[in-house]
């Protein structure tokens, strides 16, 4: 049986005509790590809101370990909360913020030390012990609002957006921490992101949500490669996918201006009944510049004017009008182009993905 349920569940705000939630149905097991991911207003904080007992569930189940939460107080749900803010006490030392809920919940101070000492130690903030929050960076003060949470000993983690407000830099260290205490306490944790990097580095399964409703679920990769409809395969990857509205002639994929690709037989095939036209989408990676591909795919090489570049360091984007649409191809370090520069260049047919025009709903190959 899995641990958490969450059961067609409903979020529909007073005075107003259109849910927040609707019939959202997921189950999550035993310490697994389960990313909510989507852009503002998909009601993705609106869920882990219900499930922390902060919202009521319009219609709907939730249970926790088999028993039903609807009506259950927060405090009696076996939840602890990291938010968006940290909200710490300014007044209060590192320790007292971390041991601040434990007194409020009559634990013996003996207990108390030991759990207070064991946060301070794995979140790395003994030298910070005695310091007021004001005293703290960013990452530092983050940690604080970990450890407030961890000593509580639950076995459900919520984490509404809690790197939202530090820098690069912090926030890649920060991610590799909380995956870190996540395997070591063996918690089960729902981590509210509209980042998607981290959804992907950091969870065991992705919620993809849109205007209220799930689109897809999914182990990272299986979400990157096998797309649910358009907005996954869109929201799902950076550079984000490219989109093309194409028409078959025959074995030929036919871009807007005349270009075309010539597609294997199977794919052909199965896509012989899209008269109407459809939607093909290609990551940047998989349009390719270098000598050994253009040989292997020679029927199908194109031309195009490089419009701008982006130099990531470890890898660079290409920018060039194709198709109707700007198009960004990912290369290597090695493959420089300056703009302005006439490139030749293949799409690999074997890694396009195709879209019902009307729905946008993934064709299965």
């Amino acid at each position: 049986m899995s641990f958490i349920e969450l059961k067609n569940v409903c979020k529909k705000y007073d005075k107003t005509d259109k849910n927040a939630v609707t019939d959202f149905n997921l189950a999550i097991n035993e310490k697994e790590f389960i990313a909510f991911v989507g852009p503002s207003g998909c009601g993705k904080s609106t869920t882990l809101r219900m499930i922390a007992g902060f919202e009521d569930i319009t219609s709907g189940d939730l249970l926790i370990d088999g028993t039903r939460m609807n009506e259950v107080a927060p405090m009696d749900r076996g939840i602890s909360m990291v938010f968006q803010n940290y909200a710490l006490y300014p007044h209060m030392t590192v320790e007292k913020n971390i041991s601040y809920g434990l007194k409020n919940m009559k634990v013996p101070a003996a207990e108390i030390k030991e759990k207070v000492d064991w946060a301070v130690k794995i979140l790395g903030l003994e030298e910070y012990r005695y310091r007021k929050p004001k005293n703290l960076s960013g990452g530092q003060r983050q940690r604080v609002a970990l450890g407030r949470a961890i000593v509580k000993n639950q076995k459900v983690f919520l984490m509404d957006e809690p790197l939202s407000n530090l820098d690069a830099k912090l926030r890649v260290s920060m991610r590799n921490e909380i995956s870190k205490l996540h395997r070591e306490l063996g918690s089960t944790t729902i981590y509210v992101t509209h980042d998607q990097v981290e959804a992907m580095t950091m969870a065991d399964r992705i919620v993809i949500m849109k205007d209220g409703v799930v689109q897809q679920v999914g182990a990272p990769m299986e979400l990157y490669e096998h797309p649910a409809n358009r907005f996954v395969a869109g929201f799902i990857g950076s550079p984000q996918m490219n989109f093309y509205q194409v028409k078959l002639e025959g074995k030929a994929l036919v871009f807007n201006g005349g270009d075309k690709v010539v597609l294997p037989d199977k794919i052909a095939n199965k896509l012989s009944s899209r008269q109407k036209g459809l939607i093909m989408g290609i990551r940047g990676e998989d349009i390719k510049f270098d000598d050994q591909s253009i040989e292997s795919y020679g029927d199908n090489k194109q031309q195009a004017v490089i419009d701008n570049t982006e130099i990531m360091g470890n890898e660079n984007n290409l920018y060039f009008e194709f198709g109707g649409i700007t198009t960004v191809a990912r290369v290597s370090k090695y493959e420089v182009n300056k703009i302005g520069d006439t490139v030749e260049f293949v799409m690999m047919p074997q890694k396009m993905h195709f879209f019902d025009l009307e729905t946008e709903e993934a064709i299965i190959l």
